[in-house]
């Protein structure tokens, strides 16, 4: 059966912005698209049901969305329970979930939602972030450039594996950054830490991170990638790194700092739970 991308959108403008994402992301895949609104089972009350039905939020998006996207292959569905759930339920079989950073409802001080959060750490397929578009917010991101946070000492397959297919896809870069650290008896030491004896800590992981991307650029001979080795705390090497990027790709291990890195950058975060 073919994979799909599953969207979750609500009526606010983040939902439409992770919806456009997907839609584009299924295009250049060439996989349909489904749309899907999770209602709360009380259902809203009068001043809720305001500018459309709940029920029919899904259509909506989904006639936008073919509007500026003519070919694209998508359907919607609606849905009552709990979003979180219901979203992970719908995702099992898809290729990727694609949401906003909040809801509709959220406070706009909380950065993450709690669906977001709760699919980041529990989803068993890749999960979007695609940060919103409101008035003064500008573009959910650039497009020119992929980036990679990697482990080299323990790879994250999945992740690995998408943001190279994803840079095939769009003739983009792959950034991959390896965040490393001192080792712990560095700290130990009476003394600052020797110049050569950084350096050496530092061709180690080089060497780490080259050994750990050589059969993907096997695999992917067309892709451009820069190696990136960077004595930072993991987010912040991700926040450089994102400014020049379409989509940030993290693996699930790397949940926590793929959530705090959310707050400072414009661009679509996956995190891939393998």
């Amino acid at each position: 059966m073919e994979r799909e991308i599953i969207t979750g959108v609500d009526r606010s403008a983040r939902g439409r912005a992770a919806a456009d994402w997907a839609a584009r992301e299924a295009l250049s895949r060439g996989l349909p698209l489904r749309v899907v609104h999770v209602s709360s089972p009380e259902g809203p009350d009068p001043a809720e049901r305001w500018p459309y039905r709940p029920e029919t939020v899904a259509d909506h998006v989904v006639a936008q969305l073919t509007d500026r996207h003519p070919t694209l292959r998508a359907r919607g569905l609606n849905l009552t329970g709990a979003p979180a759930a219901a979203l992970r339920t719908m995702a099992q079989d898809a290729e990727m979930l694609v949401i906003g950073l909040r809801g509709e409802g959220s406070h706009p001080r909380i950065p993450v939602g709690s669906t977001a959060d709760a699919l980041v750490r529990a989803c068993e397929r890749p999960v979007v972030l695609v940060p919103g578009a409101l008035p003064g917010e500008g573009p959910p991101g650039r497009v020119d450039g992929v980036t990679l946070g990697i482990d080299a000492r323990g790879p994250a397959d999945g992740a690995v594996g998408l943001a190279f297919e994803t840079a095939r896809l769009r003739a983009a870069r792959l950034h991959a950054v390896h965040a490393w650290k001192l080792p712990a008896r560095a700290a130990e030491r009476p003394l600052p830490v020797l110049e050569e004896d950084r350096a050496t800590w530092e061709d180690d992981e080089v060497q780490r991170l080259s050994d750990a991307l050589r059969p993907w650029r096997g695999k992917y001979p067309e892709v451009d990638v820069l190696e990136d080795v960077v004595l930072l705390a993991p987010e912040v090497a991700l926040a450089h790194a994102a400014a020049n990027s379409g989509l940030v790709v993290a693996g699930r291990r790397s949940g926590r700092t793929a959530l705090a890195l959310l707050p400072h950058t414009r661009c679509p975060v996956a995190v891939v739970p393998v």
